[in-house]
């Protein structure tokens, strides 16, 4: 009897250890494919992926700048109103602000936030949240707006969303933080026609991004998450509202503390509103004329060995039509002479 309960345990024991040994195998084997496919995804044998010269120098329409003698810009020529500006140039309260929004634990993650996935998982998939944000880093929107997704299907859309993954790590690799965050800031759309956070600052307040204040700053990062919708001139509610909100989150993170952001929150919009197009402002007609000169096609110029050679060839030529016209003439005399003496 006891023998038998001995090899009943053994049997157990046995059965136990293979079960564990196929969960192992099965773990192993998932981890495997998954690296796998991120691999293959990383070296675009699955479709496109940025090469590592693309991620160096990301494509931007960047509009050229038109100044008067004395220093004052008069305008832009461009498809797209943005100027590049780098992170010493941005004032902290848009940095602060922008973190506390979007990223606050942007300095500690490499590109992909698995806390925030997490929460997306838990509460926004499987418990139905949709307040409770998402999952995307700043390094990922940036990865998002170099290079932008097509129109997909549903599972078009999670494969993009992978292969965000891997350009993000990617950029982290290739960039510092505050690189990526000056990338960001002047990739991103503020409405108005503004692109780039330079831009966005002289449209909105007349003022360079160095010299924004805390409650300016919260307008426009409040912007990013619908420009028309939070636009300060078109829907000024909208606007202050969320404005309030990036001032909570500044709170929240310890970026100010209650009385300042109290204090902020009661300010109300000062705008000094000055949105930029091609056919407004200073010089409209110097600046077309500018334009069409940008776009002209190049002419063709000759260098000076080719036109040297143009004319030696055309000098030949002309001697080789002399020498024909003149033994033409001279053959034709001999002829008339000939028939004369017969005559």
């Amino acid at each position: 009897m006891q023998n038998k309960k001995v090899l009943k345990k053994q049997q157990q024991t046995i059965e136990n250890k293979k079960y564990v040994k196929a969960m192992w195998i099965g773990y192993l084997s998932v981890l495997f494919c998954i690296v796998i496919f991120f691999a293959m995804l990383s070296f675009g044998w699955l479709g496109f992926m940025p090469t590592f010269e693309e991620l160096e120098n990301p494509k931007a329409n960047i509009a050229t700048e038109v100044y008067a003698d004395n220093g004052e810009l008069l305008g832009y020529i461009g498809l797209q109103n943005r100027s590049i500006v780098n992170y010493k140039d941005i004032s902290p309260n848009m940095i602060n602000a922008l973190i506390a929004t979007e990223d606050v634990r942007y300095r500690e993650h490499s590109g992909i936030d698995a806390r925030s996935l997490f929460r997306v998982l838990t509460k926004t998939v499987l418990g139905g949240h949709k307040s409770s944000g998402g999952g995307s880093t700043l390094t990922q929107q940036l990865a998002k707006n170099l290079f932008p997704r097509e129109k997909k299907s549903f599972f078009g859309t999670i494969y993009a969303k992978l292969k965000e993954w891997v350009v993000a790590v990617k950029l982290e690799r290739n960039y510092s933080k505050d690189e990526i965050l000056s990338m960001y800031l002047n990739t991103v759309d503020y409405g108005s026609n503004a692109f780039g956070i330079k831009t966005a600052a002289h449209t909105f307040f007349s003022k360079q991004p160095s010299e924004l204040e805390v409650e300016e700053a919260a307008v426009l990062v409040g912007l990013l998450k619908a420009p028309t919708t939070y636009n300060p001139v078109r829907n000024p509610e909208n606007s202050i509202n969320r404005r309030n909100t990036v001032l909570t989150q500044m709170e929240k993170y310890g970026f100010l503390t209650s009385e300042e952001a109290e204090a902020k929150k009661a300010m109300p919009i000062k705008l000094k509103y000055n949105p930029q197009t091609h056919d407004e402002g200073i010089a409209t007609y110097f600046r077309e004329m500018l334009r069409s000169l940008q776009v002209k096609r190049r002419p063709i110029r000759c260098t000076q060995r080719r036109t040297e050679s143009l004319y030696h060839n055309q000098l030949s030529n002309a001697k080789k039509c002399r020498r024909s016209s003149q033994r033409t003439l001279q053959i034709s005399s001999k002829r008339i002479f000939q028939t004369y003496q017969r005559l």
